[in-house]
């Protein structure tokens, strides 16, 4: 249970939300775990089986405090709204900001510039953490060049150039991502990015790990309101969840990448647990996917610190903070998006 700039967030499996005079109280087997004042809330989002009073229900929905319904592995149910119309002033927020040139700019860039600096940071603790001369210095060559490019989105004066950066980024990046891989080579051995279908093990453990990162990043993304399909950077295309693929961009490198790399080189995953179909594409086996799951969201547990909120948190909830400060820019609540920075 945590609160965020005015969002009570509960995740305790069992936990009960009732009305205390001007108070929601968080309970759990009838003993007050939180106390938090309504006034003080904007939203409440519940993860699981939380369950709340009719008299709080109702408070929120006086209050418009809007209160989101996930399950507990963060896949969006529903909204619970009052009378005001939050969701669609902010819907229609995010459709005015999409069709200005300078506010996509200015999301766009936020965007890339987060993804390129979280990716610095996952090949600089990589440099580190190699015990080999050599392979720490290519990983800090390319650590640098990434540097060289975040420096250039941020300078980017249009859209098209920021994708230009990110695309270049994302080539250097790549390019040494085979460095990390230190078990399991033979199997494991990273040659560039492939998809639809992955054709090698490594590909088809990043693109399970992104299947899982854009499910969040959407399911965050519809618990503040926003619409996960018009998004800033990716262009809008139907059926596309493009300010979906916005958020989690920020996410790649730092839970899915690096949860990747940790399964091979710890060796949780391995070669048996991949088969080549028919077509070429690459596959895991039910057990493997059941194992990339549960790190993937054993990393989720994990505590750290928000810097720019100055406050602790989970990995797994750091896409609905983000999800509320986008919601935020959007509507003017404060000056420009800040992107989550990985340390």
């Amino acid at each position: 249970m945590s609160g965020f700039r005015n969002t009570l967030y509960v995740t305790v499996q069992g936990a009960y939300l009732a009305k205390d005079h001007e108070n929601v109280q968080v309970r759990l087997e009838k003993e007050v775990r939180l106390s938090v004042p309504l006034h003080h809330l904007a939203g409440i989002v519940c993860f699981g089986r939380v369950s709340m009073s009719p008299d709080i229900v109702g408070e929120c929905a006086e209050r418009a405090i809007e209160v989101s319904l996930l399950t507990q592995n963060g896949r969006f149910l529903g909204r619970i709204e009052g009378t005001g119309q939050g969701a669609s002033v902010l819907r229609r927020a995010q459709y005015r900001a999409a069709e200005s040139t300078t506010m996509t700019l200015a999301l766009a860039r936020s965007v890339v510039v987060g993804k390129v600096a979280n990716a610095r940071s996952t090949l600089q603790r990589a440099a580190r953490e190699s015990e080999d001369p050599g392979v720490a210095e290519r990983i800090s060559n390319a650590a640098t060049k990434l540097g060289n490019r975040r420096d250039g989105a941020i300078k980017a004066a249009t859209v098209d150039e920021v994708r230009g950066h990110e695309g270049e980024a994302a080539a250097g990046y790549f390019a040494v991502f085979d460095d990390l891989i230190r078990k399991q080579r033979e199997t494991f051995a990273f040659a560039g990015r492939n998809r639809r279908p992955p054709k090698d093990p490594m590909n088809a453990l990043l693109s399970f790990l992104y299947a899982l990162l854009l499910h969040d990043a959407s399911s965050a993304l519809q618990s503040v309101g926003l619409d996960p399909a018009v998004g800033f950077l990716h262009a809008e295309r139907p059926g596309r969840p493009s300010l979906a693929l916005d958020l989690m961009e920020e996410f790649r490198s730092f839970l899915a990448d690096r949860t990747a790399v940790a399964l091979v080189n710890l060796g949780q995953v391995k070669s048996s647990g991949f088969r080549k179909t028919e077509t070429g594409a690459v596959e895991m086996d039910d057990a493997t996917r059941k194992e990339v799951i549960g790190a993937y969201q054993r990393r989720k547990l994990e505590g750290i610190r928000h810097e720019f909120l100055s406050e602790e948190t989970t990995v797994g909830l750091l896409m609905h903070v983000q999800a509320r400060l986008l919601a935020r820019t959007i509507r003017g609540d404060i000056d420009a998006y800040p992107p989550f920075h990985a340390r």
